[in-house]
């Protein structure tokens, strides 16, 4: 599709993006936050109007887990509502045709009935702990809509579901649950502890994707998708919290006692996407659960030991 700029290219995603797009052979770009920092809109327009990339994909974000979420909503709100809306008034003001959004599954309601459906958007209220993000991707994708509505770009969002692999945030004060929880078992092996507190209940279910197939469908999208509605990006399939701390104390070999802190909260009870309409279009994931697990592990050992 021609040269793409990556926004937040040396995150979780964005580094996912550059693998698979260097794989193809296309170009790339992108900035460190030092050399562009995506608050600042005049720098933000004036580097999207000197490099007039052929695709933009806006993977940065300020991110974190229930803690980081529930602790800086100002933060976690204002910050990506102006990355964001600086980026796509950029693209517009560049007369940049190709724009890929990237949102998150929290935008849809915590009691969404099962899977969810993209048509559920905005239909009841949204997960507490994290609404000031789930708000600001919500602007994110009204804008995409906007856009296409009154100047009929053939800009699009894509909402994928929880997030892992390679490159990951394993800080235990901000990363999300799969890291987070195979960082605590890692520990708890190499310290030879003997029982790990998990937090909640381990009830609620969790679909989890590996980034490496997310920027497979972003391509893929990219190639094929041309609709305002965002389009969901997931597995289809979940599991209990409880399970996935199973399989990961399994995997780093941990052996001791599992026990869950029932006064931490457990957010959404469930948040599974329904992806007919991306499989529809012929796209389907790669890497199951123990799959990407097992490399994950393989990966932190390797990185982080």
């Amino acid at each position: 599709m021609g040269s793409y700029y990556i926004a937040g290219h040396n995150g979780l995603v964005g580094s996912a993006l550059v693998r698979a797009i260097e794989k193809t052979g296309e170009s790339w770009i992108g900035k460190k936050h030092s050399d562009l920092d995506l608050l600042d809109r005049g720098k933000v327009f004036e580097f999207i109007a000197d490099n007039k990339p052929d695709v933009v994909i806006i993977a940065a974000a300020k991110v974190g887990g229930i803690a980081a979420n529930d602790s800086f909503p100002v933060e976690f709100l204002s910050e990506n509502i102006r990355i964001s809306t600086n980026i796509l008034d950029a693209c517009h003001k560049a007369g940049i045709k190709r724009v890929l959004f990237l949102g998150s599954s929290c935008i849809y309601p915590r009691l969404a009935n099962q899977p969810i459906k993209e048509e559920y958007l905005l239909t009841g209220p949204l997960e507490p702990t994290n609404e000031a993000y789930a708000l600001a991707k919500i602007a994110g994708l009204k804008l995409v809509q906007a856009y296409r509505s009154q100047y009929q770009k053939r800009w699009i969002s894509a909402m994928p579901t929880n997030l892992y692999g390679p490159g990951d945030n394993f800080d235990p004060d901000s990363s999300h649950v799969l890291p987070a929880t195979l960082r605590r078992f890692m520990e708890a092996v190499n310290r030879n502890v003997p029982e790990v507190t998990m937090w909640g209940t381990g009830t609620p279910r969790r679909e989890f994707l590996h980034v490496d197939d997310l920027a497979s469908a972003c391509l893929y999208l990219l190639q094929n998708y041309d609709d305002g509605l965002p389009i969901n990006v997931g597995t289809g399939q979940d599991v209990a919290i409880s399970e996935l701390a199973k399989q990961i104390a399994n995997e780093v070999r941990f052996t001791g006692q599992i026990s869950w802190d029932t006064t931490k909260p457990d957010g959404t009870p469930r948040k599974l996407l329904d992806v007919d309409r991306l499989h529809d279009l012929g796209w389907h994931h790669s890497v199951s659960l123990e799959t990407g697990i097992s490399k994950l592990v393989e990966w932190y050992r390797t990185e982080w030991n």
